[in-house]
């Protein structure tokens, strides 16, 4: 017969729970710092067309 499965003690859940939403936090924060740097002009690692590349193009 089926027999259940031992119950997961609130530490290693909280735990678990907390590496989550430290993993989010950090991704959240780099997003926003790309999006600062692209704000500022400062980026590198980021492509995006600028006004004149959109100008270029028309023409």
């Amino acid at each position: 017969m089926a027999v259940p499965k031992k119950k997961t003690s609130k530490s290693k859940r909280d735990h678990r729970k907390a590496h989550w939403k430290r993993k989010a936090a950090l991704e959240a924060q780099k997003a926003l710092s790309l999006g600062k740097s692209v704000l500022t002009g400062r980026s590198n690692s980021f492509v995006y067309p600028t006004k004149e590349d959109e100008d270029e193009d028309e023409e």
